[in-house]
């Protein structure tokens, strides 16, 4: 009997509403807030947001996000604050400062953690102005202010860059406000009783900046709301404005047009011929990978924890769902974990008998106990038919906290097998990075998904990779030229639509060959092409964080991984921190003014870096948008870019199995909609 390759596909559906939480000062108790509001010293009214201004740029590859926020105080003293918001997924903040009327202190500068939180301290406690912004692990940034004024006014500015890369041809942009909870809800109720949510005056502007024709952009649950155009060619704008905002999360969809090239594309920073150059090497295939038509085993593995107390009727109605459109071809069977996990539902047949039977099995189940996820997974992957394709379905809010929680014991267990893990990621501060490691391990990946995503285009995305070949095995070189400090070229798969982004240095320009070796379907594949990398290019000074931030999570992932000392770990993070003026685990940004910087001996590294980057910017702005692909000459690859149209996915994408997918997306749609709706009636 011919061995069919066995691709099991786990898809995390993390319904993860992360609490937007504000900290206090010392004096008052914890406070969780919504995304939009202080903290203040026990006994004081919260400050209030009057005023939210958000300015978005895309343009080769990165966004650059200037955010602005005015905060009055109602008391009658002076306050400190503390505010939170989630940190953006591989964001990188590079600039902040405060204005109290006429008064400002600006170009916050990045030093070590410890020392910046200690010149804080001692600059509120002399009753000086004084800013702090740090890091707190993968979830938050945290802006500290002191003085705020009685009865009057303090406004923040932020600036931060972010990578993004196509699916499909498709981008998004994820601007996160929402409040939500895998928190006790009796507990976020009373936390939160004094916090009126959704009065501040929104305006939010993208501009797209593309040098490949757009087919169309959008903004999800804001289409009569929201004003698009195209001002001038190379260019779209989105732009929201609301005299009292919901509170909503913004997501900004922009769809090449059809039928564009397979690339690559190469952005290089180099300051001067002497100096080493920094780049984002952009590859967008076009590969011919063919639909598979085979039925599909599919497992469910339900969290059934007391934290999915309120979501198990969606997630039992959607499952129900989801088993009532399996064909015929396709087997399925059912998984529950809490505190363990335990089989509910054996392998069988989809008909319509075992189908009715499973259904009540699942809407019978109760949520109660903690979350043993590493139990759930392994429970889902044991047992898998080597002769068949399997899909494994994990349901879950994220939050883990029994048995075994180590990243590297994840890693191991993704690993152990053929497996491929797709990760759909809820919420604005779930943990990323632990699904990170599990995706990254199985040769697979993940997507944050907000509430206001199309959330069944973002199934259907996963769902071409799923049913369709990858290339195996793949790994990328360069040659000719010498790269240095890059991501690590080791690719793994490729999947249908999915672009690679490499980041890197250089020594010296010149030419060099690009060269991405594969396997398909079990013969070897080689896509090949020669490239510039030039000598001096002054555009982009911005990929120098983005790198930095690139190489701190490398570092970061690799400590998780490979048990490496958390001393040289922790120094090396603080130093690219510190040099590359980017906020870190080990280090913070401080605003103060410009005598306090002197009197505390600290250089203002970050206002030049600053001044240099709103340089290239101003160029940019005077000049026509610039392409950056560098292999027109010998086309890496000789077809078009995957993607989708409006008219759905190309190239047979009717292939397989829709239904759980489509019905699954629909559920957790109907979960956000759900916990939207209990927030806003709190």
């Amino acid at each position: 009997m011919t061995r069919i390759p066995r691709i099991t596909l786990i898809t995390l559906l993390t319904l993860s509403w992360a609490c937007l939480q504000a900290q206090v000062t010392s004096t008052a108790p914890p406070s969780k807030m919504a995304n939009g509001l202080m903290a203040v010293d026990a006994g004081a009214q919260p400050l209030r947001m009057t005023r939210h201004e958000v300015d978005v740029t895309i343009i080769n590859g990165f966004a650059e996000v200037q955010v602005e926020q005015a905060f009055a105080n109602p008391n009658d003293r002076v306050l400190e604050a503390i505010y939170r918001l989630p940190l953006p997924q591989r964001g990188v903040l590079s600039a902040f400062s405060i204005q109290r009327g006429t008064q400002s202190i600006q170009h916050g500068e990045v030093i070590a953690r410890d020392r910046a939180q200690a010149i804080y301290r001692s600059e509120r406690q002399l009753g000086n102005d004084a800013g702090l912004a740090k890091k707190q692990s993968y979830q938050w940034l945290t802006f500290q202010v002191t003085n705020v004024p009685a009865a009057g006014e303090v406004t923040i500015r932020h600036r931060y860059y972010q990578p993004l890369r196509l699916d499909h041809g498709i981008g998004r942009f994820l601007y996160a406000r929402e409040p939500g909870g895998t928190e006790d809800a009796a507990a976020a109720a009373f936390w939160s009783g004094n916090v009126t949510q959704g009065q501040e005056h929104f305006r939010f502007r993208c501009r797209i900046h593309s040098a490949w024709p757009l087919a169309d952009v959008r903004l999800p649950g804001y289409d009569t709301e929201a004003a698009i155009d195209q001002p001038d060619d190379g260019i779209w704008e989105a732009t929201l404005d609301q005299p009292a905002s919901d509170g909503r999360d913004v997501v900004v969809y922009y769809r090449l047009a059809d039928d564009l090239p397979g690339r690559v594309e190469l952005i290089p920073y180099k300051a001067d011929a002497d100096s080493p150059g920094y780049f984002m090497l952009v590859l967008t295939p076009g590969l011919d990978l063919k639909p598979r038509l085979n039925g599909v085993d599919h497992t469910f593995v339900l969290d059934v924890s007391g934290s999915m107390q309120g979501k198990l009727g969606t997630l039992s109605t959607g499952v129900q769902r989801a088993l009532g459109r399996l064909s015929g071809r396709d087997r399925f069977r059912l998984v529950a974990f809490s505190t363990s996990a335990h089989l509910i539902q054996d392998m069988t047949v989809a008909t319509p008998q075992t189908v009715r039977a499973a259904c009540h099995k699942v809407a019978a189940l109760g949520a109660k106990g903690g979350t043993d996820l590493h139990a759930g997974l392994q429970t889902g992957l044991d047992d898998l038919d080597d002769d068949r394709a399997s899909c494994v379905v994990l349901i879950t809010d994220g939050v883990t906290n029994n048995g075994v929680l180590s990243p590297k014991a994840f890693d191991r267990l993704s690993r152990a097998q053929d497996v491929r893990i797709f990760g759909f990621l809820m919420g604005n501060a779930a943990n990323w990075p632990l699904i990170d490691t599990i995706c990254t391990a199985s040769g697979g990946f993940y997507q944050s998904v907000s509430n206001q995503d199309d959330i069944i285009g973002q199934i259907l995305l996963a769902k071409e990779k799923m049913v369709r070949e990858c290339l195996h095995d793949a790994r990328l070189d360069i040659d000719g030229v010498r790269v240095f400090d890059t991501t690590d070229g080791t690719i793994g798969k490729i999947y249908h639509g999915q672009q690679l982004v490499l980041f890197g240095r250089y020594d010296d320009g010149g030419k060099a060959t690009l060269t991405l070796d594969a396997r398909l379907t079990g013969a070897d594949k080689a896509y090949r092409t020669t490239i510039d990398f030039p000598d001096v290019a002054t555009d982009h000074p911005e990929l120098e964080r983005l790198w930095a931030m690139n190489r701190v999570e490398d570092i970061q992932h690799r400590q998780a991984l490979l048990q490496l000392s958390p001393t040289e770990a922790r120094t090396a993070v603080r130093d690219l921190g510190v040099d590359y003026q980017i906020v870190t685990d080990q280090t913070a940004m401080l605003v103060l003014s410009d005598e306090a910087f002197q009197r505390h001996g600290i250089d203002r590294a970050n206002r030049e870096r600053s001044r240099r980057e709103a340089t290239a910017r101003e160029a940019r702005q005077g000049r026509p948008v610039t392409n950056h692909r560098v292999d027109q000459a010998a086309p890496m690859f000789n077809r078009p870019a995957n993607q989708t149209t409006s008219g759905g996915p190309r190239n047979g994408a009717g292939a397989g199995t829709i239904g759980p997918w489509l019905l699954l997306a629909l559920a957790a749609l109907a979960t956000a909609a759900w916990w939207h709706k209990r927030q806003t009636a709190a």
